[in-house]
C-alpha cells in the first residue's frame, strides 16, 4: 500500500531504520573488513545480515516512479570489493547454491561465491544510500521504491542465500581448524 504523503514514506520509521542498518553494512565493508581476520568479519556478517534481511522486508511496498537515480558504485570498485572479500573468506568463499532456476536444468551444483553476493548487495545499497542521501525528496522516495523492489525481486534472496553460507562458514568448522578459520 502506498501512502500520498512522501514524508510518512520517507521519514517513517521502518525507512529510517533500514538507511541505519544499509549504511553500516556499506560502512562495514568499506572500511573494516581489511583490518579484521576471517573469523571476525564472518562473525559480524552472521549478526549483520539477518538484521539487513529483517530492516529490508519491512520496507513499504511501493512502486518506483521511473526517476532517474545516480548509481555510484563504479566496476572497479565492485571489483575491488569482491576481491578482498574473496581474499579474506578464502576457501571458505565458494558454496553451493539451491535456490537458482538453473539447477531444475542442470546434472551439476551451481557454485557461488560469498564475496560475489556480498558486493551485489553492497552495490544495490550504496546506491540507494547516495540517492536517499541526496534530500530530495522525490529522489529519497524513489531509491526507496527502487531498493525495496530490489530486495523483494533479487538481492534478498541473495542475502538469505549468502547468511545460509556465512553460518556453514562460520559454524561449519571443527575448532581444531582455526588455523584455516582466522
Amino acid at each position: 500500500m502506498k501512502k500520498n504523503n512522501v514524508s510518512e514514506t520517507v521519514f517513517d520509521r521502518n525507512t529510517v531504520e533500514f538507511v541505519t542498518v544499509a549504511a553500516e553494512y556499506c560502512a562495514f565493508l568499506e572500511q573494516q573488513v581489511q583490518d579484521k581476520g576471517r573469523r571476525e568479519v564472518l562473525d559480524i556478517l552472521d549478526k549483520l545480515l539477518p538484521l539487513l534481511y529483517l530492516k529490508s522486508a519491512m520496507l513499504q511496498e511501493q512502486e518506483p516512479q521511473g526517476l532517474y537515480l545516480e548509481e555510484t558504485v563504479t566496476e572497479p570498485e565492485y571489483d575491488d570489493l569482491r576481491m578482498l572479500l574473496q581474499e579474506k573468506l578464502g576457501e571458505t568463499d565458494d558454496y553451493l547454491e539451491v535456490f537458482v532456476e538453473e539447477m531444475k536444468y542442470s546434472d551439476t551444483p551451481v557454485r557461488k561465491c560469498i564475496s560475489e553476493d556480498l558486493a551485489d548487495i553492497y552495490q544495490a545499497l550504496k546506491n540507494f544510500i547516495h540517492s536517499f542521501r541526496s534530500g530530495m525528496r522525490d529522489i529519497m522516495e524513489e531509491s526507496v521504491a527502487v531498493c525495496a523492489e530490489g530486495f523483494r525481486t533479487y538481492w534478498g534472496q541473495t542475502l538469505a542465500n549468502t547468511l545460509r553460507a556465512v553460518h556453514a562458514a562460520r559454524y561449519g568448522q571443527s575448532d581444531n581448524d582455526d588455523e584455516l578459520y582466522d
